[in-house]
């Protein structure tokens, strides 16, 4: 069982920046691709970002795209998503996922762990 725990969400102006972390536990990190997604209320979760197990390729959501950088350290199991130029529109729980595979995807039903999540609000 992999436990996944989120930090780093909080209030921050709009252009501002925030750096979500994310530790994970019960399994080797190194095998398992790694995702960031969001979710406002009455919506559904929307794939963020992901990034391959070795770290060697990333994907992004086309709203976060120039603005927000995933990335992972293997020896700190421990992946983060450092975002940029925040806008309004970004605010949202942001969600840790893992999926114990080579590949990285946007679907969440994709994803075999979740964290609980970390509010990330941006006042305009």
């Amino acid at each position: 069982q992999v436990q996944l725990i989120e930090s780093g969400g909080g209030l921050v102006q709009a252009g501002g920046s925030l750096r979500l972390s994310c530790v994970a536990s019960g399994r080797t990190f190194s095998t398992l691709a790694m995702g960031w997604f969001r979710q406002v209320p009455g919506k559904e979760r929307e794939f963020v970002a992901a990034i391959t197990r070795s770290g060697g390729s990333t994907y992004y959501a086309d709203s976060v795209k120039g603005r927000f950088t995933i990335a992972r350290d293997n020896a700190k199991n421990t992946v983060y998503l450092q975002m940029n130029s925040l806008k309004p529109e970004d605010t949202a729980g942001y969600y840790c996922a893992a999926r114990v595979s080579l590949a990285i995807s946007v679907r969440t039903t994709q994803y075999d762990y979740w964290g609980q999540g970390t509010q990330v609000t941006v006042s305009s």
